[in-house]
């Protein structure tokens, strides 16, 4: 395990080492730590890809923790970021930047080791399921599940995901081809082309066709080849075949997709008090929510169901929430949080053993709660770089707009305000939403900070482009974004 610890304070850092030390000769693990006293020199080494977990203070002179993890996040979106600090005031914020976990200082030494078990665990279980690849921006990581194809063009790799996402590489195709065809869902149609067979939607001749229309060529040498894999692929996999989102293949099973812009979520909860709490905090952020009084109940509805996230309770009647959180996972990947209002670490560490992403106590406010689903949804979802609608591409990675290739002059704030009036397209956003999310924590104002701002963008997007307006006012409600094949 890779691990970079930044700190400012020379007995935290050696402390900090000190612990890594112990796990590492405790758990017999490979620990490769390195320790940096201030967030700008680590930065200046960081490029991307050199670490699996980062140990970041909140408070340090100059460049303080947030920003610190700010940056990291757009080197590498797939590294966790745990955050460090002696009081609990910048836990929203910590989430608001993709933290894997929040701890307070000083470190409880149990907790620590219960986290890096975890992670421990998750990289194993990675090898097999997706792979690195050295972009010019950073690394990224690929899972192989939502991969449809690759192709070689001009001597530069690219991927191209199911949801239309691409990620381009300079480095030769032979150089991670070898981990596509030790599997039995890719195969070479071509010399330029490796395919997930599990995204092909018909099979021709000299091509395949996949589940967006894309027709990749199959030389005349691998048809039989071609052939044989996908009709074995087919024929071992049968009806539970784990296909990607938005690459169905045909006669495969499927459960119901979930509607645009809302996720699905399970809250196991005997409490009618609390769930009716929950519930409200959750819908009133466009979610779809299914209660479930016990884990029988859950576990039967979870085998007709898809779900983003699940909430658990812990005491609940019956198998307890430890235990149903261990059955779960065997019929689904999706990101399990314990809802408790045991506070005990040790119930915590149970929780982390068991399987659960996160542990949050009842007494949590409601900001800081939906902060948490709603970061460890977007992270075990689809991890998004762009977002497109006709000529506006939204570059989620470096946080700038580009309209007919054209990069718009927008501000952190608009840039903010415009991606999170996209993610739900046909949602009205009041004034109060778009305050509480882009300026959170501070006093409401009665809507004259979001009114400045959101005709400050409107005037910028109108003036790129005045045969469309991307962004609506909706009288006496709000302001909601329009795309354009709406």
């Amino acid at each position: 395990m890779r691990i970079a610890i930044c700190d400012d304070d020379e007995r935290e850092l050696h402390r900090l080492a000190q612990l890594l030390t112990e796990y590492q000769w405790g758990r017999g693990k490979s620990v490769d730590c390195h320790r940096y006293s201030n967030g700008t020199d680590f930065l200046c080494e960081m490029r991307g890809g050199e670490y699996d977990l980062v140990l970041l203070d909140v408070l340090m002179p100059g460049i303080n923790g947030i920003q610190v993890a700010r940056e990291v996040r757009q080197r590498d979106q797939n590294v966790r970021i745990i955050l460090l600090s002696a009081t609990p005031e910048f836990a929203v914020e910590s989430y608001s930047v993709g933290a894997y976990h929040y701890l307070l200082k000083p470190i409880d030494t149990d907790l620590l080791f219960q986290l890096l078990d975890k992670v421990d665990r998750e990289l194993t279980a990675q090898d097999g399921q997706g792979f690195l690849l050295k972009k010019r921006e950073g690394v990224v990581r690929i899972d192989f599940a939502r991969l449809a194809y690759v192709e070689v063009m001009n001597k530069t790799v690219i991927c191209h995901l199911t949801d239309g996402v691409t990620h381009e590489t300079n480095d030769a195709l032979a150089d991670f081809e070898e981990k596509f065809l030790d599997r039995a869902d890719f195969v070479r149609t071509h010399r330029a082309y490796l395919v997930n067979l599990s995204c092909i939607q018909a099979m021709e001749a000299g091509f395949v066709v996949t589940r967006n229309g894309q027709h990749i060529p199959v030389s005349r040498s691998r048809r039989k080849q071609v052939w044989d894999s996908y009709m074995r692929f087919v024929h071992e996999a049968g009806a539970v075949v784990p296909v990607p989102d938005g690459c169905r293949a045909e006669g495969l099973a499927d459960k119901k997709q979930n509607p645009e812009g809302s996720w699905r979520i399970l809250l196991v909860d005997d409490d009618q008090a609390e769930r009716t709490l929950w519930m409200a905090v959750l819908q009133d952020h466009g979610c779809v929510v299914q209660p479930a009084q016990n884990g029988r109940e859950a576990l039967q509805m979870m085998g007709g169901e898809s779900y983003d996230c699940v909430l658990l309770d812990v005491m609940i009647p019956g198998e307890n929430g430890f235990s149903i959180c261990e059955k779960m996972h065997e019929l689904a990947e999706v990101p399990i949080i314990f809802l408790s209002s045991l506070t005990e670490t040790d119930s915590q560490m149970k929780g982390f053993m068991a399987g659960g992403i996160d542990y949050i106590t009842k007494n949590t406010p409601a900001s800081l709660f939906w902060a948490k689903v709603e970061t460890h949804i977007k992270l075990a979802g689809s991890k998004r770089t762009q977002l497109c609608f006709g000529p506006l591409l939204l570059d989620l990675t470096r946080h700038r707009a580009l309209l007919h290739e054209e990069e718009l002059n927008l501000t952190p704030v608009e840039f903010s305000i415009l991606w999170y009036l996209s993610e739900r397209t046909e949602h009205v956003y009041t004034p109060e939403e778009i305050f509480d999310r882009i300026w959170s924590g501070q006093l409401w104002d009665g809507g004259q900070t979001v009114q400045t701002h959101m005709s400050r963008l409107r005037r910028k997007l109108d003036k790129a482009w005045d045969e469309h307006h991307f962004i609506e006012a909706v009288w006496g409600q709000g302001y909601r974004f329009v795309p354009v094949n709406r």
